[in-house]
């Protein structure tokens, strides 16, 4: 009989380590263009609080069309605001989390071994002879997508250019496609452009008002398991130490 109970207790506590452990992660879904700053984000947090933030990274279209058939992630950071919006009305999200988190940039990029001069000739390096594919976030589920779209039609260049197009899943393998030769430039998140593994590189920051405002909203899942991790992390990410942060990776912010 002892036996059993001291084997009973030892279960009992491995399940309790187990709850425990899984108490002090949060899964959270991001925007690609967050990759590099929601590392460093979620480093930061896990030293602060024990809490490990796991994150996954994707465009924004199909991260909400996943939440919406129940995918379990806790935190939302969508590179749109309006996906964040849909889902709020939807009674998804849990009520008045809401926030404007960021807003975004984009540029013209090119490895730095690359014989075109992005800096001096902005949009007349997509118009060049040498560039046979340019690559950008798929505008169908992408909000950096939509945004390159956008300021190449304003630019008045898009029917000129859009045959060499190629699309990423998100932004981060548009990036990837450059960075691998597979396109000679793209058009590329700012926070990408001046992240450590691509700031070697060549670029041109395309003027804001060429494009729609890339206004970045997050949202606390309804069905978060861990609420109280998911609200602190939204917080951080917000507060000036998260801000700080996500300035050096070129984002700028909203009036508080």
């Amino acid at each position: 009989m002892k036996f059993h109970c001291k084997s009973l207790i030892i279960v009992l506590a491995l399940l309790l380590a187990v709850i425990t452990a899984r108490a002090q992660e949060l899964a959270v879904a991001a925007a690609a263009d967050l990759k590099f700053a929601m590392t460093d984000l979620a480093a930061q947090f896990e030293t602060k609080t024990g809490t490990k933030v796991n994150v996954t990274y994707g465009s924004s279209g199909n991260f909400f069309a996943q939440l919406k058939n129940g995918a379990p992630f806790e935190v939302f950071f969508s590179a749109d605001i309006d996906y964040a919006r849909k889902l709020e009305a939807a009674g998804f999200s849990d009520p008045g989390t809401l926030s404007r988190y960021a807003t975004g940039r984009i540029v013209i990029w090119a490895p730095a071994d690359s014989k075109l001069n992005v800096s001096e000739s902005g949009w007349k390096t997509l118009l060049d002879d040498r560039v046979k594919k340019i690559a950008i976030a798929n505008p169908e589920h992408a909000p950096y997508g939509r945004a390159a779209v956008a300021a190449m039609q304003k630019a008045g260049i898009y029917d000129q250019v859009k045959s060499k197009l190629v699309f990423g899943e998100n932004i981060s393998q548009a990036a990837q496609f450059v960075q691998s030769g597979n396109a000679e430039v793209g058009i590329l998140a700012l926070s990408l452009a001046v992240s450590d593994a691509m700031k070697d590189g060549k670029r041109w920051d395309i003027p804001e008002g060429l494009h729609p405002p890339i206004e970045q909203a997050a949202i606390v899942m309804k069905s978060a398991k861990n609420k109280d991790a998911a609200h602190a992390f939204l917080e951080f990410v917000k507060s000036d130490a998260g801000r700080a942060t996500l300035a050096k990776y070129g984002f700028t912010f909203p009036e508080k």
